[in-house]
């Protein structure tokens, strides 16, 4: 079922991609909710758990973690960690369902109409020249690579002089 070969309105294939998004996402949330309970059963776990520096950790995941939750939606890599994470740290439902439903929602919207047109372009760029696809493909990834090294080495450079004159 390629969502690609779907000859359904943008609607429809929204709708479908929500609902796959709302039972991903929150069924992550809920195995970290399970995972939560499974865990305090360890006694040293449960400790850690049960301290002031844990709880006010909670509380800064209870009072920020809607809006982190909405945009982890539009990162790629993110969602599933940050879904499980709160559910781990037993971020409430109140706070957690709105922000499922409106990172799913852009998630739906982004994959059903951007995401699946430049699917569509890429494949039928591979079918017209493979080759030059899959040039510029590489192209791009060792662009993006470099540009994070470069990144990097400007980060290496400029950490030894900040920590040399504090």
């Amino acid at each position: 079922m390629n969502p690609l070969n779907w000859s359904f309105p943008i609607a429809v294939t929204w709708l479908i991609l929500f609902g796959i998004i709302l039972a991903r996402a929150g069924g992550t949330f809920l195995l970290g909710r399970l995972a939560r309970r499974g865990i305090r059963r360890i006694e040293r776990i449960n400790t850690i758990m049960s301290g002031p520096k844990y709880w006010k950790a909670e509380a800064m995941i209870e009072r920020f973690g809607a809006p982190v939750i909405a945009v982890s939606f539009l990162m790629i890599g993110v969602q599933t960690v940050l879904n499980l994470a709160a559910g781990t740290s037993g971020m409430s439902y109140r706070r957690y369902l709105p922000a499922l439903f409106v990172g799913g929602s852009l998630w739906a919207l982004i994959y059903s109409t951007v995401g699946l047109i430049g699917f569509k372009a890429l494949t039928t760029a591979y079918q017209a020249e493979p080759g030059l696809t899959i040039g510029l493909g590489a192209c791009f990834v060792f662009a993006i690579a470099g540009l994070f090294i470069g990144l990097k080495k400007k980060d290496e450079r400029t950490e030894p002089a900040a920590h040399g004159t504090a």
